[in-house]
């Protein structure tokens, strides 16, 4: 009986947090997937995985499962949970044991994800059940791979980067558009875990920038990591984070609000923050979590 009563509490939780019309973020701990309210309030765990990525109407997370097939080795599938019910739906039909980063269209129909068949990474796409698994951008031998998928708003494209360059793609996987990075952002670079978000009125992107800047910091090993947003009318990029304010992994949650990930002197575990565009209103919302995921307004 406590075991009854206990499973009606945590459904009712889950019922609680997955309604359609409120807005949550979805965060990644300890090689678990969280969710939570969207002023960090009533988080809980959802799914053993990782890289999670909420549904556009709140009720779903895509993320991957990570399997430990031998002592050096994993295998990693896309798969959504229902944050109401808990139920796990793993796409293990897409032909690679190696998927990541997924991310949905707005409509939220489909998904977008990076998948390593075979000696090279390919851009895929899958119906949100499961079904229709379909090559957007095979991979090419010898070429850099195309890291940090990501749906257009209005889904007839996506954005993504090679280190280089950041591309505009076709669903065809034809190039539509391309910006070198280091002429969008003097000195910044990007790597195979920078991330790269759409704003909510599809006119920019957030960009996880790797600054040649001296960090100033005795514990922090690498580059200086900050936040820029590129308008793709103007062609003009902004910054976003001061020097002393480190931020990467930085998502929308409005045309004026960012959240992000960032770590104080002294600290050892990544926490989520919440800031302004302008600068202003950082604030912690969630500690130790990384990779945050919000459902659009």
């Amino acid at each position: 009986m406590k075991q009854i009563i206990q499973l009606a509490i945590t459904l009712a939780g889950f019922s609680a947090i997955a309604s359609p019309a409120d807005r949550h973020i979805a965060f990644e701990r300890n090689n678990a997937v969280y969710i939570a309210n969207l002023d960090g309030t009533g988080e809980r765990k959802i799914a053993d995985g990782i890289f999670p990525a909420i549904s556009p109407d709140g009720t779903r997370i895509a993320f991957n499962t990570v399997e430990k097939a031998s002592d050096t080795t994993y295998v990693r599938h896309i798969a959504v949970v229902d944050v109401a019910t808990g139920k796990v739906n793993v796409f293990k039909d897409a032909p690679s044991n190696n998927s990541y980063y997924p991310s949905w269209t707005a409509d939220g129909k489909q998904i977008l994800f990076t998948t390593r068949p075979h000696e090279v990474w390919d851009f895929v796409t899958i119906n949100s059940d499961g079904s229709n698994f379909h090559v957007l951008k095979p991979g090419v031998q010898n070429e850099v791979t195309l890291y940090s998928p990501i749906w257009a708003r209005d889904g007839q494209s996506v954005f993504c980067q090679n280190m280089t360059n950041i591309y505009q793609l076709g669903l065809d996987g034809a190039v539509r558009a391309q910006w070198k990075i280091d002429r969008i952002v003097p000195k910044g670079d990007m790597s195979g875990d920078s991330r790269i978000d759409v704003s909510p009125g599809g006119k920019r992107l957030l960009l996880s920038i790797e600054m040649g800047e001296e960090s100033g910091r005795k514990d922090w090993d690498g580059p200086l990591p900050a936040l820029w947003a590129f308008d793709l009318p103007s062609q003009k990029a902004t910054r976003l984070t001061p020097k002393k304010l480190f931020g990467w992994d930085g998502v929308w949650i409005d045309n004026d609000n960012i959240l992000f990930l960032s770590r104080a002197a002294g600290e050892k575990d990544d926490s989520i923050y919440q800031m302004s565009v302008n600068g202003k209103n950082s604030k912690r919302l969630i500690k130790n979590g990384r990779f945050p995921s919000v459902n659009p307004p």
